[in-house]
């Protein structure tokens, strides 16, 4: 799975004209669903997430969490962050996860977020959405479990 996780101070999606969610402090989170990817990455994700300190302290120190803040997460469906733009201007989409697999884990994260006590607004999968969103920071980081598995050869998989 790939997150690219955005701090925000307000965000917003419609699908197709229609509001479907709206956040204020907090993460908008593009999830992309990979090919092999499984329901265990789900809840190591949503942990992650919800756990991530990024948030600034009385100090100016990012030493507090989602959780700590009280904030909200806008989760989004991206199957685009599954594109391998190594050879030509086209991008290939093949080791994006395909239906159902792909709606049954992104619906899988934004559960294990609210198993960690986060309220979870979202996109409407497969959908044409636009998103709006004021950045704060900006802050914005990439959680690829691919990458993350790799750091961890030799110490079994995440």
């Amino acid at each position: 799975m790939k997150l690219v996780i955005q701090r925000v101070k307000n965000a917003r999606v419609t699908a197709e004209g229609e509001e479907t969610g709206r956040i204020g402090q907090g993460f908008l989170v593009l999830v992309g669903v990979m090919e092999g990817d499984t329901p265990d990455l789900c809840s190591y994700l949503a942990e992650k997430t919800a756990n991530l300190r990024v948030f600034t302290d009385h100090q100016d120190k990012l030493n507090l969490s989602l959780k700590d803040v009280g904030g909200s997460v806008l989760a989004v469906s991206n199957f685009t962050l599954g594109g391998d733009c190594k050879k030509g201007n086209r991008p290939s989409f093949v080791q994006a996860a395909k239906q159902p697999l792909a709606e049954e884990l992104y619906e899988l994260y934004v559960a294990k977020l609210r198993e960690q006590g986060i309220p979870v607004e979202t996109g409407r999968f497969g959908a044409h959405m636009e998103i709006e969103m004021t950045a704060a920071g900006p802050i914005t980081l990439l959680m690829d479990t691919d990458q993350m598995r790799k750091k961890k050869d030799g110490e079994g998989t995440i």
